[in-house]
């Protein structure tokens, strides 16, 4: 593998946005589903991306990621153009980027120790160090005493916990989140979109996340980590937090992007339909 320049973990804030598409396209089969899409994300904002489903929501987080190419269009990541990367330079961007998936996947043949250690491992990280930093992932997510058990063993919010801890092992510069509270009951969802305020609010980082659910994209958007009381709670006054944007899609296309409460005093009709 050829040697790479690209260290995004030296990521310098003033450099640009962390994530930024410019007349993004991309389509299947002779069917466009993202249609010219352009936004950015700066550092340290967490994004919610909204929008019925099939509206190519998914898509953004794998363009992101450099697993898809775009039809037309750049896609920039840490100030740089993904179209004009080798793979070893998106290897070594991927090594700075978290990815939580919609049903965790996990492997299952292996417990949770393993499963979270997975990307240092690869990367040659020393045992002892690998093995601390596991803990310390665990730890955030609540379930260090969980370390030894198999995805098996563990409810599914356990199992997305782990998934989490996973994506955050490597203490990235940015964040995907492919709807993590996807086929959880409410109170788990509530308990997940805390791990995710307490991400934003205490270690900054820039994140992406799908969600289907109204409710955790408000809660986000409503809601601080109190790290003195250890919990998340809502933000007095009626405060909104100026980090977490919204950007909707419908049909491929961009219908939103903005702040919270110009999401909620919008009069665009799709708009105050979907929000309903």
């Amino acid at each position: 593998m050829a040697e790479s320049s690209f260290t995004p973990g030296s990521f310098d804030a003033g450099a640009g946005p962390v994530v930024a598409f410019h007349d993004v396209a991309i389509g299947f089969d002779g069917h466009e589903v993202l249609h010219d899409l352009s936004f950015h994300v700066e550092h340290g904002e967490t994004r919610i991306i909204l929008g019925p489903a099939g509206c190519g929501k998914s898509l953004i987080l794998k363009l992101a990621n450099g697993l898809l190419e775009p039809d037309r269009g750049e896609v920039c990541v840490f100030g740089r153009s993904l179209g004009g990367m080798t793979e070893a330079e998106r290897f070594d961007l991927r090594a700075h980027v978290g990815m939580v998936f919609q049903e965790s996947a996990l492997f299952d043949s292996i417990n949770v120790e393993d499963n979270v250690a997975y990307r240092l491992r690869e990367e040659g990280a020393p045992a002892e160090e690998t093995h601390t930093r596991v803990q310390e992932a665990l730890r955030f997510v609540e379930l260090e005493k969980a370390i030894d058990k198999y995805p098996s063993e563990l409810s599914g919010g356990m199992r997305r916990r782990v998934s989490i801890a996973r994506a955050i092992i490597n203490r990235p510069d940015l964040i995907l989140y492919d709807s993590p509270t996807g086929g959880l009951d409410p109170i788990t969802s509530t308990t997940i979109i805390e791990l995710v305020v307490k991400q934003r609010d205490v270690s900054h980082t820039t994140s992406l996340l799908i969600t289907h659910r109204l409710q955790d994209a408000f809660t986000l958007a409503t809601h601080r980590y109190n790290s003195d009381l250890g919990r998340m709670e809502l933000i007095p006054d009626g405060k909104i937090d100026d980090s977490t944007k919204f950007l909707v899609l419908h049909e491929g296309k961009k219908v939103f992007d903005g702040t919270t409460l110009e999401l909620t005093h919008s009069n665009d009709p799709f708009l105050r339909e979907f929000l309903t």
